[in-house]
């Protein structure tokens, strides 16, 4: 029944004006009256009065209008549609006088009233506020077809922007992952298999999943699970990397002698969603500039707390400027911050935190 409405909302709109004008009219020339209604009167006089005006309503509403709309030229259609509406409305007042007439010969109140400039003035405006109305109604629903129009522009708009930043992304993991490969592989570690078989899960991963608009929070945060497994493999776990996740204080340890990692157990079950691969920039980042020959550390945690994430990620810099830094990450940063505005306005708050010796960045959104 609803989409009957949405799909029908303008030609109801209209006979619902309709129906309410008329009902009033009707009651004002019979109930409105103290003496009895004369139903051989009301009827006629109703049905003309209504179908004389529909017509010179329309008239204007399909002919003159959409030309003033096109040509933006008010003078113009005020020269065109003022003649056509004195002709017409002239013969409104004259009909209504003829179908009254035989009434008024035995009724000299109603004759009175029917000649008198008083009846002609009301015939003529009322004439014109209908049109005028119903003209209304046109602007009205032009003003809205052209929001619809604007918004869904701009929707494909920020859709095909989104879609562009996200393929950014991929690119940048594989080749940083590739790299990760070619390192193994040079060293003939018998890790290579391993990684191939996990970038082979994360590739599936930005291939399928990540083309939808949202994904669960628990295949996100598998995502950079892997990741940061293959960094680990890379570095040897000679780097201390701490990966923690709390999801509404349900913690489950997860050992190892170089990561003081917690298991996001709280998140297997979640059905909270969030924009993929949005997380995974800072991480990268991290990887990039806070781990060189072997040193530095990184500090990973992820807390959610109903639909509020909070996500931290600290390094350490690793003989690296601080203009070296901001110059090597600021694209990831640009295109991070862009799809957060386009993903979430009004629901995120992005925090970056440099020193000497760290470099922090701190992210506060608002899931679904």
């Amino acid at each position: 029944m609803s989409s009957f409405f949405t799909r029908n909302r303008k030609p109801l709109l209209h006979v619902a004006f309709w129906l309410v004008y008329a009902s009033f009219f009707f009651y004002q020339i019979s109930f409105g009256r103290r003496d009895e209604p004369d139903w051989s009167r009301i009827v006629p006089d109703v049905s003309f009065h209504i179908v004389s005006l529909l017509a010179l309503s329309y008239l204007n509403y399909f002919f003159f209008l959409p030309q003033l709309l096109r040509d933006q030229a008010l003078g113009r259609y005020l020269l065109r549609f003022l003649p056509v509406f004195s002709v017409l409305s002239y013969l409104i007042l004259l009909g209504k006088r003829w179908l009254l007439s035989p009434y008024a010969e035995t009724n000299s109140r109603l004759s009175s009233w029917l000649y008198s400039p008083r009846f002609a003035v009301s015939v003529i405006l009322t004439s014109l506020f209908i049109v005028i109305f119903v003209g209304l109604l046109r602007f009205v629903e032009d003003y809205f077809r052209h929001e619809a129009e604007r918004k869904e522009n701009e929707n494909q708009q920020l859709t095909s922007e989104l879609r562009f930043l996200r393929a950014q992304v991929n690119p940048h993991f594989l080749f940083n992952t590739l790299n990760n490969l070619y390192y193994l592989a040079v060293k003939q570690s018998q890790k290579t298999p391993e990684v191939i078989a996990k970038l082979s899960g994360m590739m599936r991963y930005m291939l399928h999943d990540s083309n939808h608009p949202t994904v669960s929070l628990s295949r996100e945060i598998e995502y950079m699970e892997s990741y940061i497994e293959l960094e680990r493999m890379r570095l040897e776990d000679e780097v201390p990397i701490a990966f923690e996740v709390d999801m509404q204080s349900a913690k489950v340890s997860e050992g190892g002698a170089s990561a003081g990692a917690v298991n996001p157990g709280g998140a297997r079950n979640s059905n909270v969603r969030i924009v993929p691969l949005i997380l995974i920039t800072f991480l990268e980042n991290a990887f990039k500039h806070g781990i060189g020959n072997g040193k530095g550390w990184i500090t990973v945690a992820l807390r959610l707390s109903g639909s509020q994430l909070s996500y931290t990620v600290k390094n350490s810099r690793v003989g690296e400027s601080e203009k070296t830094v901001t110059e090597k990450s600021g694209i990831g940063l640009v295109n991070v911050r862009r799809r957060l505005e386009l993903s979430y306005p009004d629901r995120h708050q992005l925090t970056v935190r440099e020193t000497d010796d760290e470099y922090a960045v701190h992210l506060q959104l608002e899931l679904t």
